[in-house]
């Protein structure tokens, strides 16, 4: 952002809040698929107790760490401007 610390332009509020959004959404996305991946086969099939815990357990780690690293990510891309000034390009020379 540009005006380091004086207030935000209304547009720098609105990419904020999109860049949140967009951050949250993803990563629940994401979780929820690893969760099914690891922690289906637990769900949809009859097995014994120790491996239908451990599945659900590792499911329920692995989908809250890499929600976690998602939101992470995204938003601090988005914080280090990690888009190019014009769309396109990759450096203002080219």
């Amino acid at each position: 952002m540009t005006s380091h610390g004086g207030r935000r332009t209304q547009a720098e509020r609105d990419a904020i809040t999109v860049e949140i959004g967009y951050a949250l959404c993803s990563a629940a996305f994401a979780a929820a698929v690893v969760f099914g991946a690891v922690a289906g086969p637990a769900l949809l099939f009859d097995l014994p107790d120790t491996p239908e815990s451990l599945l659900l357990r590792a499911g329920l780690v692995l989908a809250s760490v890499l929600f976690t690293a998602r939101v992470v990510s995204v938003l601090l891309r988005f914080r280090s401007g990690g888009q190019p000034s014009q769309p396109g390009r990759t450096s203002p020379d080219s």
